[in-house]
């Protein structure tokens, strides 16, 4: 039986991978600190290949403990999005940074762990020049301190020349989407969707701006399948995780949403300056290792929709669903 650490297993992303791995017969343990509760882990907590385990990565002790008798690392845990780390920028360098390198420093010291999987981000690429596309091998521009720490590990796990047995890749996410045992409404998506499903004004600042865009279940599919693929196939390699096809502007976001939301109420707010603008294209995780999507942007919005319809959320406007309180 494999045996995988989740760090940040309760988050955003981890809640979801977690459960697609215990359904694939894995045995998880999962790591989290826990700064956003736990309640995300309710379902699984008693399921028999899931073990918790509440530590940080930023101390030894924690990191020596979580690792022991694993052969697979997925790390998620993070200080995650541009305010967040705007916040505290000193957590973040310690969370995102130290406690990532002493992290891979351990799994590398290992003789058993073989796989590493580290959350990146397609915000690495800032403000992509001209009109086309960026890819793996396009230059990096991080402009957020979220993003810099990004790419400072990326490069770490990368481009080291003292790997042992152990296999890091780097995935770099789209912005992500959808529903999750830890909902978060400060995502581009689920924020506009919550807004217009609720009756709202939606004010949309910056609207022809780009992002590409990824259900969170299309990127815990994506961890999955790294762990799984031959390991000369993602050794030392970074893939953007998406769909060239989900590429989209704000506007167009909002447009969706207006043929599917009743009554959508939506104005534009003129912004000419944003740091981040980007197109992504994704072949290269198509081609190396067959990955492909199972929801687009359109899905997101239905289940979002019908989640907020059917009263499922007490309170939508909660600051449990976002990550900067």
């Amino acid at each position: 039986m494999r045996r995988v650490l989740v760090t940040g297993c309760a988050g955003y992303i981890g809640s979801i991978l977690t459960r697609k791995l215990l359904s694939k017969g894995y045995f998880v343990r999962g790591m989290d600190i826990l700064n956003f509760g736990g309640e995300s882990l309710l379902s699984i907590y008693s399921h028999p290949n899931f073990e918790f385990f509440r530590g940080d990565i930023r101390k030894k002790e924690d990191i020596e403990k979580s690792l022991e008798n694993i052969d697979s690392v997925v790390h998620l845990a993070a200080i995650v999005g541009d305010p967040a780390c705007a916040k505290d920028p000193q957590i973040a360098t310690q969370t995102n940074w130290e406690g990532s390198k002493l992290l891979f420093d351990k799994c590398n010291e290992s003789k058993t762990i073989q796989r590493f999987i580290f959350a990146s981000t397609c915000s690495n690429y800032g403000k992509m020049e001209g009109t086309g596309y960026v890819n793996e091998k396009s230059p990096l521009n991080p402009v957020s301190l979220y993003a810099k720490l990004k790419v400072k590990f990326e490069k770490y796990i990368l481009e080291s020349e003292s790997i042992k047995s152990l296999s890091p890749t780097a995935l770099r996410f789209s912005t992500v989407y959808g529903i999750s045992p830890r909902m978060r409404f400060d995502l581009t998506v689920n924020e506009f969707a919550r807004e217009l499903t609720l009756g709202k004004e939606l004010v949309i600042f910056g609207e022809q701006f780009w992002r590409p865009y990824c259900h969170v279940e299309d990127l815990a599919k994506a961890c999955i399948l790294v762990l799984e693929s031959p390991k000369e196939k993602v050794n030392q390699q970074v893939f953007g995780v998406g769909d060239t096809q989900e590429n989209y502007q704000k506007k167009m976001l909002a447009e969706i949403m207006s043929e599917m939301i009743p009554n959508a109420k939506i104005s534009y707010v003129k912004k000419d300056e944003d740091p981040r603008d980007y197109r992504v294209e994704f072949s290269k995780i198509k081609d190396c290792l067959g990955y492909e999507i199972n929801k687009r942007v359109s899905d997101g919005i239905w289940e979002i929709y019908k989640l907020l319809k059917d009263g499922i959320l007490k309170n939508p406007y909660s600051k449990n669903y976002q990550n900067l309180k």
